[in-house]
């Protein structure tokens, strides 16, 4: 009906299918038996794709080779040749030779070559900036100081909470210090206890026990306080000076994106006369000037051997707000002038962290993704090997 080929007829009560047409064309097949022979590549694709949906064609891919032997034909494989040498050219054999094709798109074999970590890239760029600011290197080899050195040649008192087990490393061999300077000893006992230079000290019963105690030094600012006394009682009298030092620390804190208990510490020292906070300021200003940080802020703060002091801030731009680069100040009469310099010297100090703005240089969140067990020592092979900072 469709195709016109017959009707319905209603008109005797009774519908009957009667013919249409007198002949038909069953085009179907036609096309059938067209492609049966191989003639059927005039049918038209939408055809053909119905037959195949009605199950009527089966279409098979058939793929043949024609192989003939071709010049470079041989029974045997031949080894071709990578290098070219001398012998080659001298007797000719290159002539009959097969090399193999340069493959020019190739990587090739990375060089072995030794890789620096990022600290120590940041460290050589502090360095320099230290030594371009007419500032000299102080010795940092012993990680191990007595509590004198590291507290109370500071006039840090002996019952601060820094000094307890939970914030430093004690060593239990060797557990104790002997050779102090006995005379800077006894200043620096005074001071503290009874008070002297115009302070009143803190009034307690210093002890000889507590300041013999060994430790990890919490802070190279022990060094700091060396050097001071060096300088004060050098031969000639005070000359001003300009020191720096960037070492290990330790302390018992707490591990988290931005603390570990093992880290570097960059020490800054200046002692002349009547410095002041301004100094120290435009000091910090042209410091991280040279490293390309420029978002600093300074917030008062609080040190036992600094008056004024403050923490210096600086933006982190992956952690998306500011965090405390290091701490700084003048350093306090009650430490200078019992170690024998002029009353009117000022020291101005600082100490910066390495690993945090190294972690603001190369883009690091977690300060454990830098240094630490859990490192991935691929990420030293693959830091680049200078920052373009834009």
């Amino acid at each position: 009906m469709s195709h016109g080929w017959c009707y319905v007829d209603k008109s005797g009560g009774k519908p009957l299918v009667k013919r249409k047409v007198d002949t038909i064309t069953d085009v179907v097949q036609e096309h059938l038996m067209s492609i049966n022979k191989g003639l059927g590549q005039d049918i038209p694709d939408n055809v053909r794709n119905e037959y195949k949906k009605r199950k009527l064609l089966q279409e098979v891919v058939t793929k043949s080779f024609i192989i003939s032997k071709g010049p470079e034909f041989s029974t045997t494989l031949k080894k071709l040749e990578t290098d070219l040498t001398v012998e080659m050219l001298a007797n000719g054999q290159w002539a009959d030779l097969k090399f193999k094709a340069y493959n020019f798109d190739a990587l090739g074999v990375p060089p072995e070559c030794g890789q620096l970590h990022p600290l120590l890239k940041v460290r050589t760029e502090f360095r320099q900036i230290f030594l371009e600011m007419g500032f000299s290197e102080m010795p940092t080899n012993n990680y191990v100081e007595s509590s004198f050195w590291n507290f109370d040649a500071l006039f840090q008192p002996q019952q601060h909470p820094a000094r307890d087990a939970h914030d430093t490393f004690f060593v239990d061999y060797p557990s104790k210090s002997y050779k102090f300077p006995e005379e800077y000893l006894e200043r620096v006992k005074t001071v503290h206890s009874k008070g002297g230079f115009g302070s009143q000290g803190y009034g307690y019963d210093w002890k000889i026990e507590e300041a013999q105690k060994n430790l990890l030094r919490t802070h190279t600012t022990a060094v700091s306080a060396r050097m001071l006394y060096k300088l004060a009682n050098q031969p000639g009298g005070f000359k001003p000076a300009k020191y720096f030092s960037i070492d290990k620390v330790f302390r018992n804190e707490t591990l988290d994106a931005t603390h570990l208990a093992e880290f570097h510490q960059v020490e800054g020292v200046i002692a002349d006369v009547n410095l002041s906070l301004g100094e120290l300021i435009g000091t910090f200003s042209e410091f991280f000037k040279k490293l390309g940080i420029t978002q600093l802020e300074f917030k008062p703060a609080y040190n036992p051997y600094t008056e004024p002091s403050m923490e210096i801030f600086c933006f982190h731009p992956g952690l998306k707000r500011w965090i405390e680069v290091g701490n700084s100040g003048v350093f306090r009469p009650e430490m200078l002038l019992p170690m024998g310099l002029p009353e009117n010297v000022r020291v101005i100090a600082w100490g910066l962290s390495l690993e945090r703005p190294t972690m603001i240089k190369f883009g690091y969140n977690n300060i454990r993704d830098l240094i630490g067990p859990k490192v991935d020592l691929k990420m030293v092979q693959n830091s680049p090997i200078c920052r373009l900072d834009k």
